[in-house]
């Protein structure tokens, strides 16, 4: 039986993201309050994916999606 809250995210899992989420921050709402840390804003505009400095946690935006004014 895992402790781990299902809203936790593995840090081998990755968090995607579409346009209208953006700025993306981490970490998100939801996060249970053992796993926060400051926010911090993650940068995927240019390469569509980052990690988060604190936590390593993967951030992607999903396939196909169209970024406008940035």
């Amino acid at each position: 039986m895992s402790s781990t809250p299902k809203s936790a995210i593995p840090k081998d899992q990755t968090i995607y993201v579409e346009a209208k989420d953006l700025p993306v921050f981490c970490p998100r709402p939801g996060t249970p309050l053992w796993n926060m840390h400051p926010r911090v804003y993650i940068e995927i505009v240019q390469t569509g994916k980052s990690l988060c400095p604190y936590c390593g946690a993967a951030y992607e935006l999903k396939e196909g999606e169209k970024i406008h004014g940035h």
